[in-house]
């Protein structure tokens, strides 16, 4: 009886209930398992994180079309500069005493034909002479006329002896003096206009007029230098300048491409000469491009020039291949161990087919085709090989 009123004593002052005592366990229940679904949880992290970085690494290698380009037949091209020139530059000048200019018939960028006039040059005093000479001939011929006449009277008297063998003889020699003082005549006058007729400048052959340094008023002479130039038959060319080394691999015949410095006009023409010596002090030598005319093409001017010398096998790629910086032009390949790899090429003829490789590559090597911007040497890679050049 005693030990029951203690017990309730002893739990009395706490004031718990069984239902009180046991929402109290649920927060301890709850972090427990908390705690224990944490551990499985990076147990399982833990086991899957070797698969999931095999995953990852094969997702970091990235694929890449690579093309094996072989060897293909290309023109070889040999790049040149030089200026641009009349194929066949006609000075012209004043050809006789020359005079006062009287008339220009002509401006710069005129087509003429060969014997026109292009300027004409006073000829009044020399038109008197010519007029003075041409009343000369008539006297002269007219004292021929007379000892003609007095010769053949003669001729019919000696038979009847009023006139000696000498006198017949001596009016022959009348006659034949006269003659050739009409012949005299002639000549001086055949002279003077001759002189009166290089008095006009004209042209020697048909062509482009380049320029004219002549005005009306102004007094030329044999001193006064070039008056006009004339590019015959409007032919141009191109003065390219080659290096020792490529003026050996031109010949005559060979075609080319002009572009003149400022436009986007390519013109075709074609090696009419090639230079016999080279300079000693540039190692170069001048292979000379006839082109035909066109207002594009202005003489004393600057072009370029590719020069097709012929066909040579070599490894032909399209533009995309080929990066470039300010170490040159390159590529990438692909070696046996699938890594990048950076290669230094030479780029020779550049056509709509690709641009042909000079030297670098044989034509064996798996060539990153495109996106070669994106890869660094060295950088693991997929190659995916491609049947077809784009």
């Amino acid at each position: 009886m005693n030990y029951e009123p203690r017990m309730m004593e002893a739990e009395a002052p706490l004031g718990l209930s069984d239902g009180t005592r046991r929402r109290r366990r649920w927060p301890i229940v709850v972090a427990i398992i908390v705690v224990a679904l944490l551990a499985l949880g990076a147990v399982r992290l833990m086991t899957a994180k070797p698969a999931a970085d095999a995953v990852d690494s094969k997702a970091q290698i990235p694929p890449v079309t690579v093309l094996v380009p072989g060897q293909t037949m290309v023109a070889h091209a040999i790049s040149a500069t030089g200026s641009l020139a009349a194929r066949v530059d006609m000075p012209v000048g004043v050809v006789g005493e020359g005079g006062l200019v009287r008339q220009v018939y002509v401006q710069p960028g005129t087509w003429v034909r060969a014997g026109q006039l292009l300027a004409s040059i006073d000829r009044s005093v020399q038109a008197e002479t010519a007029a003075s000479l041409a009343a000369q001939i008539k006297v002269a011929q007219a004292d021929a006329n007379i000892a003609q006449s007095e010769l053949d009277r003669a001729r019919a008297l000696v038979d009847r002896g009023f006139i000696s063998k000498a006198d017949l003889d001596r009016k022959g020699a009348t006659r034949d003096g006269a003659l050739a003082r009409v012949k005299v005549a002639q000549a001086q006058l055949a002279e003077t206009q001759a002189r009166n007729g290089r008095l006009d400048i004209r042209a020697p052959a048909s062509g482009l007029v380049l320029t004219r340094s002549i005005e009306p008023g102004q007094v030329v002479g044999a001193g006064s230098g070039v008056l006009f130039r004339i590019a015959k038959d409007g032919e141009m060319e191109l003065r390219a300048a080659l290096g020792q080394s490529d003026l050996a691999r031109v010949a005559v015949g060979n075609s080319a491409q002009v572009t003149p410095v400022g436009s986007t006009q390519v013109f075709a023409g074609h090696i009419w000469q090639v230079s016999p010596v080279v300079d000693p002090q540039t190692r170069q030598g001048i292979a000379r491009i006839a082109v035909s005319y066109n207002p594009a093409i202005k003489p004393g001017g600057f072009a370029s020039a590719n020069i097709m010398s012929g066909q040579a096998p070599a490894p032909l790629l399209p533009q995309s291949a080929i990066q470039s910086d300010d170490k040159g032009n390159f590529v990438y390949i692909v070696n046996a161990r699938n890594e990048v790899v950076r290669v230094p090429v030479t780029v020779g003829q550049v056509s709509d087919a690709g641009a042909s490789i000079a030297s670098g590559l044989t034509g064996s090597e798996r060539v990153v085709a495109q996106a070669g911007a994106f890869l660094n040497p060295g950088q693991k890679v997929t190659p995916i090989l491609q049947n077809k050049r784009n």
